[in-house]
C-alpha cells in the first residue's frame, strides 16, 4: 500500500556558475533578499521562506546542466506574473514562453543566466 507524503518535493539545490551573480539574479526577480551562508563545507545561498522551516532550497557553486537541458524548478512569483518576468529579462535571463495558465495558477518558463530552467508561477 502506498503512502504518498505530505510534501512530496522537500528542497532543490540549484547549481551556479557564480555565486553572487546568480544571488543578484534571484533576489531582484522574486524581491527577496539572498544570503551567503559559509558555514557548511561549500558557500551556499538559500531561498528564504516566510516561516522557519519552509520547503525552498538554494544555489550552490557548481556545473549547471547545458542551457535548458537541467530539471525545471518552479518558483513563486511575489506580484504580478508579468511584473516578475520583465523582472527576469532586466536581470539577465530569459522568458521563453508565453503565459501558461493551469488548473492551480498561471506561469511561464524561463532561463536564468547560466541557462538553469525555471519557471515563475503565479496562483
Amino acid at each position: 500500500m502506498s503512502v504518498p507524503p505530505e510534501h512530496f518535493t522537500v528542497w532543490a539545490e540549484i547549481p551556479v556558475a557564480d555565486l553572487d551573480r546568480a544571488m543578484g539574479f534571484y533576489s531582484k526577480v522574486f524581491s527577496v533578499d539572498m544570503k551567503k551562508d559559509a558555514t557548511g563545507p561549500n558557500p551556499v545561498a538559500f531561498f528564504p521562506t516566510a516561516q522557519p522551516g519552509g520547503v525552498a532550497g538554494h544555489l550552490y557553486p557548481g556545473k549547471p546542466a547545458p542551457e535548458g537541458t537541467g530539471a525545471t524548478v518552479h518558483f513563486a512569483s511575489p506580484d504580478k506574473l508579468e511584473t516578475a518576468l520583465e523582472r527576469v529579462t532586466t536581470a539577465g535571463g530569459k522568458v521563453l514562453s508565453d503565459v501558461i495558465t493551469i488548473p492551480a495558477g498561471r506561469f511561464a518558463y524561463c532561463l536564468d543566466p547560466d541557462g538553469n530552467s525555471i519557471g515563475v508561477f503565479s496562483r
